[in-house]
């Protein structure tokens, strides 16, 4: 398969629809947290990308239910097997969402009031927090290029999965993980203690605090003396607050084949991570 078209979309435009995207995502959270049987390492509240809604789906809620959030649009959708109901969150305030998703869970017999428990952490701010309303129609390139990125790093982190599996390792499934909204597969290279296990973790993210653009990353773990960490063909060495090679998406668009470059630095940064360790 093929990467989507990705680049033409300023990197401010791709940043406005990744955080209004982050809090939206956190409704597919809450219901995870109040619906699906929890976990003690958080892995109940992770996503799958499902490329023909064009976002994120939770676990099943309730037998076959799920809830998905559609990047392209911006919409909550409740999906079973036969049926897909939805609504777009643009001029919606996260109280209107409250009502309405409050609304469809009870016609599915589940209760809607453990979508009010406080989440238990913080993402960054946004005026949606405070009462704003979500505000998609001047950014549907933005959020059609961010779903673009994830739906492409699944593709690549997929084949990064492949690949460990056929080295015999046991690497977990590819998930979006509502607290940062990145993408990866954890990889572990031994038994063990999660702590203290060698581990390579690759992953993706639409951008953060630190890097203010799409990114892929690999980080081995425990993090390695840094004098330790070889060239890298394609990326760097992030190591200010944690250890990863990365690859920005403005290196990744100024090549001439984005998905080559995507693949090659994954490649090469999984090698140097677990060579590292």
């Amino acid at each position: 398969m093929a990467w989507r078209p990705i680049g033409g979309v300023d990197f401010g435009r791709l940043r406005e629809a990744r955080l209004q995207a982050h809090h939206a995502v956190q409704w597919l959270a809450r219901a995870a947290r109040a619906f699906v049987p929890p976990h003690a390492d958080d892995r109940h509240t992770n996503l799958d990308w499902d490329d023909a809604l064009g976002g994120f789906v939770t676990h099943p809620l309730k037998d076959d239910l799920r809830l998905g959030l559609c990047l392209t649009e911006l919409r909550l959708t409740l999906v079973t097997p036969s049926v897909q109901v939805s609504f777009p969150l643009d001029g919606h305030t996260d109280a209107d969402v409250r009502q309405r998703l409050g609304d469809l869970l009870a016609a599915h017999d589940l209760d809607p009031a453990p979508l009010d428990a406080k989440p238990p952490y913080e993402i960054a701010d946004h005026k949606v927090a405070h009462g704003g309303a979500y505000d998609t129609g001047s950014l549907g390139d933005a959020f059609s290029g961010l779903a673009a990125w994830f739906a492409n790093a699944d593709l690549s982190l997929g084949h990064v999965r492949d690949q460990m599996i056929a080295h015999k390792f046991a690497p977990s499934p590819v998930r979006t993980w509502p607290h940062h909204f990145d993408m990866a597969t954890l990889t572990p290279l031994e038994t063990g203690g999660a702590e203290h296990a060698r581990s390579v973790d690759a992953g993706f993210s639409p951008g953060d605090e630190h890097y203010g653009e799409p990114y892929f990353y690999v980080s081995p773990h425990p993090y390695p003396d840094v004098t330790k960490l070889s060239a890298l063909p394609l990326g760097r060495w992030h190591t200010q607050g944690f250890t990863a090679a990365v690859l920005p998406a403005g290196s990744i668009v100024a090549t001439n084949d984005s998905q080559a470059a995507g693949d090659a630095f994954l490649d090469a940064a999984v090698t140097a991570a677990i060579t590292v360790l």
